[in-house]
């Protein structure tokens, strides 16, 4: 007697190694006079090494093709660059 059975499908796995698709998000702070301060990014988020001209790092970032969603004064010497790479 053979019994009906359901086919299983596999769930597709991660790469190693491989980005995760979707958003990313990164917060680069710098100070007015265009020093690097600090950045803050999702999980996955390809990013290069930030530099201590903060100019440079933006040009980095913008290079690997994320946009500027964002720029906000947090106080009189540090500026918010908020960038979304989708």
């Amino acid at each position: 007697m053979m019994r009906n059975r359901r086919q299983m499908v596999p769930h597709p796995q991660p790469t190693i190694g491989q980005a995760w698709t979707g958003r990313h998000v990164v917060l680069l702070h710098c100070t007015v006079d265009n020093k690097f301060s600090n950045l803050y990014k999702s999980f996955h988020a390809p990013i290069e090494p930030p530099r201590e001209n903060c100019a440079e790092t933006l040009s980095q970032l913008l290079s690997i093709g994320y946009r500027i969603h964002a720029i906000t004064p947090i106080s009189s010497n540090l500026i918010q660059y908020f960038l979304v790479l989708e």
